[in-house]
């Protein structure tokens, strides 16, 4: 989930459990490990690490093996084997759609606890479907690069920006790519779903060289993408503003799943209950960079957990939608 992850100034295979720069295994403190507790997340390692450190000063003698994979690899890698015991214990994802298939389809162990049933009603599906945290979606743009008065307060604004007869942004705007990216393709069904200007916002993106995911350039501003990332590169002084359009802001929510091959449900369980506990929400909030699920942390009202998000997962549904978005996005040059 590293979508410009250097933003805007700007650069932004499955792997197995071996320490690399997408899986790292953190060794019991205690030096003896008693249990071990598997997570596959689409948060960045590094965001995460901190996290997990927190939980082995509570638990030192789980060892605690975390790998970083992007969110359709990883329901699609569990769908490949989804009797493998060898697998995740908790699978945390922002894309809920995913997250609430594996659901909705029986891969997902049912989980009741103190800590689960205080979430708001908004926060869990099912008692299988867990709300960890909140993520706001956002405009991100550089500072050094847009003037203050072009900023974008909302999408017609933004649309607007995207017209002017100088392309400003020709080039130099940014968004993920909803093929590959499961929140992208989240954000974009939700859009398609809220905002009266969505088509036309797509086609004067795509008549202004949109750049994708994980491409490069000299970006100006990224559209739709998750703020926690940014707001982590703001408050470390980078020269980014963020702005959570004024018309509507989705949140998404990043959401953790056992499943029911799980080998170590246990662990999983012990884990989901930190998460959701009042400390494991201001290591989230405060380290992490991630929002609060408890209701003193939520101001924004969050896409909603359930089978509505089901709609676009299906085959001819998605198939339709992207072959929309890419002639929008992608124009084929005449």
């Amino acid at each position: 989930m590293r979508l410009f992850a250097v933003l805007l100034l700007l650069c932004v295979a499955p792997l197995g459990w071996a320490q690399s720069d997408k899986a790292r295994r953190f060794p019991a403190p205690s030096g003896q490990a008693a249990a071990q507790l598997r997570v596959q997340g689409s948060t960045d390692l590094p965001v995460f690490a901190s996290v997990i450190a927190d939980y082995q000063r509570l638990h030192p003698d789980i060892e605690v093996l975390y790998e970083e994979v992007v969110s359709w690899e990883m329901y699609a890698r569990y769908l490949r084997a989804p009797g493998d015991t060898r697998g995740p214990d908790l699978m945390i994802s922002a894309s809920m759609d995913l997250q609430t298939k594996l659901a909705n389809d029986g891969h997902a162990l049912a989980y009741r606890s103190p800590q689960t049933e205080a979430l708001p009603d908004w926060a869990q599906w099912r008692h299988e479907v867990f709300a960890i945290s909140t993520e706001p979606v956002a405009i991100v743009y550089n500072t050094r690069l847009l003037r203050p008065d072009q900023v974008p307060r909302t999408r017609r604004q933004l649309l607007d920006l995207l017209r002017a007869p100088d392309a400003p942004l020709r080039g130099r705007v940014g968004t993920y790519d909803i093929a590959r990216s499961g929140v992208g393709y989240l954000f974009a069904t939700q859009d398609a779903q809220r905002g009266s200007v969505s088509t036309a916002l797509l086609a004067a993106l795509g008549r202004n060289a949109v750049q994708l995911e994980e491409r490069t350039g000299p970006l100006l501003l990224a559209y739709n993408v998750l703020g926690s990332y940014a707001q982590a590169r703001i408050d470390a002084g980078a020269p980014l503003g963020l702005v959570q359009p004024e018309d509507y802001t989705l949140v998404a929510l990043r959401t953790a799943v056992i499943p029911r091959t799980a080998p170590h449900r246990a662990q999983a369980q012990s884990f989901l209950d930190y998460l959701l506990s009042p400390r494991g929400q201001r290591v989230l909030t405060e380290q992490a960079r991630l929002g609060s699920v408890l209701p003193a942390g939520h101001a924004l009202r969050p896409i909603t957990l359930g089978p509505g998000l089901l709609v676009y997962l299906d085959t001819l549904k998605r198939r339709q939608f992207l072959e929309n978005w890419q002639a929008l996005v992608q124009p084929q040059a005449p």
